[in-house]
Formats: structure tokens, C-alpha cells, sequence
């Protein structure tokens, strides 16, 4: 491990020495990437900066009790088991810092959420999540860019389409791909009997003009005039656009905007999402099976979270999680589901090393 870290300690130096360099900044994209690996090996090269301090500090405790009086001792062993915790607890934490990077660390994602089974209950538990998210988004301190939003008559969502982005947005949303299924009594129920439904949130991750060559010839696009809520632009300029890749077959719609550029925007942006992601799910298994693993049908069987609402209870099937403060959850308090989450993962991870040592 340590041979290791001593080269990746080696490559921050010389990125160090590449950022100070004037002519770095005329290649934008070169400079993208430095800083980026820059900011990835930061922490790795502090933690093992400290782990080094740490060792020699327990390395001098040693030299020092060989010779200490016995007044010295105990003092001296004291320190000497304080730096021999504080490095193992270092050592673990570079283990964890040295599993593999997840290559959409540092993206935006781009998130889709809609109704599922349920009818118009499934719209609105669908309002719920999204609600959820953005309030998450908040707390953290992301950024949301609302792309497309079509609500439906009592005021869910049919499908919302939205950007979030901030450091750490792609490693924290990245669990709530999937359908998810709420139990509760709808506000259409008159006999007030719980109802189970569900909606589905895919999440992608946002892709760079230069990672996805789409050529225009591949591209079809119809405009044509936007329906729904929107003003007096409604129905009477052709604004709305649909953009279908030929190759894949992926279709993107934006309506939301009344500039016919300003929506084709908006679609190129989702549509170079899908296809990163396509190409992504290409090399490690098929594309349908991947999207199944999010979104599947819908169903209420496919189910990776259930919300229930009478027994306040929040259960991630995935992994076994269940808290008892769902309320709070949809507040916008997501913490803690994803960070088991997040420790499952790293678990599953550290396992993986452990079999191939």
C-alpha cells in the first residue's frame, strides 16, 4: 500500500508544479483534468502526510522509553498508545481512501422523476420525492436547474427533469436511481384505506460537450408548439422540441422555454447524459439490464425504497435499512439513509480487495 501511495504522492507533487504553470491555462481542457485529479489526490496525500508525522512521533516514543527512568514510563507509554491508535485509525482511513473511484465523482447529475403505478396518487408521491430532493439539494448546498416540469391535474408530477450540481452530488444521489414505492392513505380516498403506489427516479450523470461526439446527422429534430401552463407563448410559436438520436433511439422533449434555442439546449444537454450513460453501461454490462436496475416497469415489485407513512417507517431493501423517521426524511433529511448507503458500498469494496490480496 505504501509503495503506492508514495507514487500517487509523487503525481500530486508534479500536478502541484503543473498548476503553477502560466501556459496550463491555455488548454482549458488539460487544466480541467489536472484539477481534477489534483482535488481527487488531495486528501489521499493529507492523510498520508499524517500518517508519516504520526509513525515518527510513535517511533520517537519508542527511542525515548528505551532509555526513560521509570518516573518517564508511564507518561511515555501513554503517548506511544495514543499514536499507535491514531495510526491505525489513519491506516484504515487510507484503505478506504484508496478504493476505487467511482469515474462520476465530481459530476452533476441529471434526474428524472414520474409517476408510476398508482394513477394520480403516484403523481403526487412523486411531488413528494422531488420536494425531498430539492430540499436535500438545499441543505447541501447544491444547485438545481429545473429543465422540464409537467405537473399533473391535482398537482404532482407526471416527469420532471432537473440538473443538480455540487462536489459531491454524483457520490450522494447516486443511490436513488430506482422505483420507489409509498404506502399510505391518498387524499383521493374517501374511505381512508391505505393505498400502495409508486414512482420511479432515474439519475444520470451529467456528460461534457467533449466526452460525447454527436453528430448532427444522426440527430432528428421536430418543433413544434408547446401545450400546458406557459403564458401567452402557448400554443402560438413553434418553441417546443424533440430531438431523437437515430443510433440509439433515445428520444429527449423540452417545452419548458419559450426560445426554440433555449430548449434544444436543454434536450442536448439530457440527451448527452443518456448516451454517456449508454456508453458507460456498454462496458460493464447491457444497457437494459442497467436501466432495469433503476427503473425496471415501475412496478411496486421492483421496489428498492418503501415509504411508509402510518408507521412513519423508511425501508431501503437494498441493504435492510429501516429508520423510523420518514417525515423527516422527506423534509429533506437524507443523511443517514445514504450514508449506509454509501458504507454498504465501501464495505462490499474493501471485501472485493480483501479476496483478490
Amino acid at each position: 500500500m505504501f509503495d503506492r501511495l508514495q507514487s500517487l504522492e509523487d503525481e500530486f507533487v508534479s500536478l502541484e508544479a503543473s498548476l503553477s504553470d502560466p501556459e496550463i491555462g491555455n488548454d482549458q481542457a488539460r487544466l480541467r483534468e489536472v484539477t481534477r485529479r489534483y482535488k481527487d489526490l488531495t486528501p489521499v496525500v493529507d492523510c498520508m502526510r499524517r500518517y508519516t508525522a504520526c509513525r515518527a512521533d510513535a517511533e520517537a516514543a519508542r527511542e525515548l522509553l528505551a532509555v526513560a527512568t521509570e518516573a518517564e514510563r508511564e507518561p511515555l507509554k501513554a503517548e506511544l498508545a495514543a499514536s499507535e491508535a491514531e495510526l491505525e485509525r489513519l491506516a484504515e482511513e487510507l484503505r478506504l481512501l484508496l478504493l476505487p473511484k467511482d469515474p462520476n465523482d465530481g459530476r452533476a447529475v441529471i434526474m428524472e422523476l414520474r409517476g408510476a403505478e398508482g394513477g394520480e396518487e403516484a403523481n403526487l408521491f412523486a411531488g413528494d420525492l422531488y420536494d425531498m430532493y430539492r430540499a436535500y439539494a438545499a441543505a447541501k448546498g447544491w444547485q438545481v436547474e429545473v429543465l422540464s416540469e409537467d405537473r399533473s391535474d391535482l398537482g404532482g408530477i407526471n416527469l420532471v427533469t432537473m440538473v443538480v450540481r455540487g462536489d459531491t452530488v454524483w457520490s450522494r444521489m447516486k443511490f436513488e436511481g430506482g422505483t420507489h414505492r409509498v404506502q399510505r392513505v391518498p387524499v383521493t380516498e374517501s374511505q381512508g384505506r391505505i393505498h400502495t403506489s409508486s414512482a420511479t427516479v432515474l439519475v444520470l450523470p451529467e456528460a461534457e460537450d467533449v466526452e460525447v461526439e454527436i453528430d448532427d446527422k444522426d440527430l432528428d429534430v421536430d418543433v413544434y408548439r408547446s401545450s400546458g401552463a406557459g403564458g401567452q407563448h402557448v400554443n402560438t410559436t413553434d418553441s417546443a422540441v424533440r430531438i431523437t438520436h437515430r443510433p440509439t433511439g433515445i428520444v429527449v422533449t423540452m417545452q419548458d422555454e419559450r426560445s426554440q434555442l433555449q430548449n434544444r439546449a436543454r434536450a442536448m444537454t439530457v440527451l448527452r447524459a443518456r448516451l454517456l450513460k449508454l456508453a458507460q453501461d456498454q462496458q460493464n454490462a447491457a444497457m437494459s439490464v442497467e436501466r432495469r436496475s433503476q427503473v425496471g416497469g415501475g412496478g411496486r415489485g421492483e421496489k428498492i425504497r418503501t415509504y411508509n407513512f402510518k408507521e412513519n417507517r423508511l425501508t431501503d431493501h437494498r441493504i435492510g435499512f429501516t429508520i423510523y423517521r420518514l417525515h423527516d426524511v422527506l423534509a429533506g433529511d437524507l443523511d443517514e439513509v445514504v450514508d449506509a448507503l454509501a458504507a454498504e458500498e465501501r464495505a462490499r469494496q474493501l471485501a472485493g480487495q480483501e479476496s483478490q490480496a
